[in-house]
């Protein structure tokens, strides 16, 4: 399947699985604060747009067992984005690099794992699966550990004890795909001198996906969490007008950013452990939106649709793991108005690509986006996400483009999406330790 079809799918994890694990009862956050940088590679996947305690609290160290301040690396490599990004993290004891999905929807981070067949040969590439015969670092959880028993608070993923007594999970994504494997501890080598304590992660097995997860969300066993992030952010290049061109490039930092003063910020919307909502993700970046525009026309969308109500169907979350944006059907329905208002006629008839996104055409991109304007979302403080109307429509192949929203109904989710897609030419930074997200414009091709 396409790679949108994947990044899609990623969303659906959260509704599968019901964290309830409230900010206030998250206190891994403290004042020390690690810089690093990396090269975010987004590129094509393979799957259909629906894409999320004794624990260890871990801490980004040192071999000197001195932890820096502040301190920034700026490792800049091409990176390359698709659908989705990819980050490419070196993974156990020696490091073997791992590409994995950029996810701030998902809260477990996994990796593929294959024992390859013993010969002498160099390193395997960035694509290859993790062999964990070839780390010292690597283990198993077994059975008894306290993540593996049911109602852990925000960590309910399917856990049984497999026949070798170890901690084995399972889900399925919205299409049928499986994922499954066993949990495990391993560390991120960074440098000779920089790694983290062994983190808890998914080794995959069964699994199409050639690509595992980065999960960033606000959850207690996310990367995020256990390596005791206190900010992050990335900025997503645009993508090419035509598919098979050449691939932008772009920046992940975890920790500080160079860039970050001229960000402007929202809040970011925590929950009380007591509000246990069916439709709520209490872990995922929430933030006030109030409305969006097109070609410089407000739409008549009440603020409260892009709020949570008491069933905690219509937050707004901020999604990397998600390439296309998905609203709730009072918002979408406006939306699709006002694209027909200006575009009806051109509209692809009877065409709903991967289910879920209806507003297609065939044709010029550059005349359509023209004649439906620029995409402004509104968020509070003044804050807006704007998409030219150059970038307006994702190429889906086939000749054909769509507006890069999708229904959020069609998806099974009762939230507000912001999807990577219209994260274009973005920073965004999750301040986590001063609760909020940030937003600054930036050419993300050459941003650092």
């Amino acid at each position: 399947m396409a790679l949108s079809q994947k990044t899609m799918l990623l969303i659906s994890l959260f509704f599968l699985i019901s964290p309830s694990l409230s900010a206030k009862e998250n206190k891994y956050l403290n004042n020390t604060t690690f810089s690093l940088s990396f090269p975010l590679t987004t590129s094509q996947l393979s799957l259909s747009p629906n894409t999320s305690k004794p624990l260890h609290h871990a801490s980004l160290i040192s071999n000197s067992k001195r932890i820096p301040r502040l301190t920034s690396y700026n490792h800049k490599l091409s990176f390359k984005y698709s659908m989705a990004p990819i980050v490419s993290l070196p993974i156990g004891t020696p490091p073997q690099t791992q590409q994995m999905v950029l996810d701030t929807g998902s809260q477990l981070s996994w990796i593929q794992c294959h024992k390859k067949t013993p010969q002498s040969k160099p390193p395997p590439p960035p694509m290859a699966s993790f062999d964990p015969s070839l780390s010292s670092t690597f283990s198993v959880l077994p059975c008894t550990h306290p993540i593996c028993k049911p109602r852990v608070p925000d960590f309910t993923l399917p856990t049984t004890c497999d026949q070798n007594k170890l901690c084995h999970y399972s889900y399925f994504y919205a299409d049928g795909t499986l994922a499954e494997g066993n949990l495990v501890r391993e560390k991120f080598t960074f440098s000779p001198s920089v790694s983290t304590p062994p983190l808890i992660l998914g080794c995959a097995k069964d699994t199409s996906d050639s690509q595992g997860i980065l999960g960033m969300n606000r959850g207690r066993v996310s990367f995020a969490s256990e390596a005791k992030i206190t900010k992050f952010s990335y900025c997503i290049p645009a993508r090419p007008a035509q598919t098979g061109s050449n691939l932008p490039t772009g920046t992940f930092y975890l920790g500080n950013n160079p860039n970050s003063a001229g960000f402007r910020y929202v809040d970011m919307l925590t929950f009380d452990p007591s509000q246990r909502m069916p439709n709520l993700d209490p872990l995922a970046y929430t933030v006030v939106m109030l409305g969006i525009r097109i070609g410089g026309k407000k739409l008549s969308i009440l603020p409260s649709v892009f709020r949570h109500d008491p069933s905690g169907a219509g937050q707004t979350m901020i999604d990397s793991g998600s390439e296309f944006t998905y609203f709730v059907d009072e918002a979408y329905t406006k939306v699709r108005e006002e694209i027909v208002r200006l575009v009806g006629p051109r509209l692809k008839q009877g065409y709903v690509y991967a289910g879920v996104a209806d507003m297609c055409f065939d044709g010029h991109d550059v005349e359509i986006g023209r004649l439906i304007g620029d995409m402004v979302f509104e968020f509070e403080k003044g804050v807006e996400i704007v998409t030219p109307k150059e970038q307006i429509l994702a190429d889906v192949g086939g000749g054909v483009r769509c507006v890069a929203i999708g229904q959020s109904s069609r998806l099974g989710a009762a939230s507000n999406i912001i999807g990577n897609f219209h994260q274009q030419n973005q920073w965004v930074e999750f301040d986590l330790s001063n609760r909020r997200v940030g937003f600054g414009r930036a050419d993300c091709s050459r941003s650092v």
